[in-house]
């Protein structure tokens, strides 16, 4: 077992939460289900996840990030996480049905910020802050103005 393990507190759909995940990501897996607590991995990453009542919910304060590697997997994971009551947000961010925040980033967005080229940077950023689900097209687009 891993050192540091993310627990998730869920109203009564633990179950359910899981096996959501685990059809999402690839290499993942149910490890362990009861009636009040879940254990899964998803992507060689360990979850607990527990059936604890309404008292608590998911916030902003604390999201998943996904490191897409182009386009392709950006829409794939986008289009799962907010299916079926999930919500888009801004910059990449989105909820999925359960209220879990999720950070969809493509791989070429830290690399067109991290340009030492500061105007260029600015420019892929400006374009970030007006999307909601991230488009490398339009990043690339962006950083490449001349």
């Amino acid at each position: 077992m891993k050192r540091i393990t993310p627990f998730l507190w869920f109203e009564s759909q633990a179950e359910e939460a899981m096996n959501y995940y685990v059809s999402i990501f690839k290499n993942s897996k149910v490890i362990s289900s009861s009636p009040y607590s879940v254990q899964f991995e998803l992507d060689g990453q360990e979850f607990m996840g527990l059936n604890a009542g309404p008292e608590f919910k998911f916030n902003e304060a604390v999201s998943f990030y996904i490191q897409c590697e182009d386009q392709k997997e950006v829409d794939y994971y986008w289009n799962k996480l907010i299916a079926d009551g999930g919500e888009e947000g801004r910059c990449g961010w989105c909820k999925d049905k359960f209220g879990l925040s999720w950070q969809v980033v493509p791989k070429q967005l830290g690399e067109l910020m991290g340009d030492p080229d500061q105007v260029k940077a600015k420019r892929v950023v400006d374009a970030m802050l007006k999307m909601n689900k991230m488009i490398v097209a339009d990043l690339e687009k962006a950083y490449n103005q001349k």
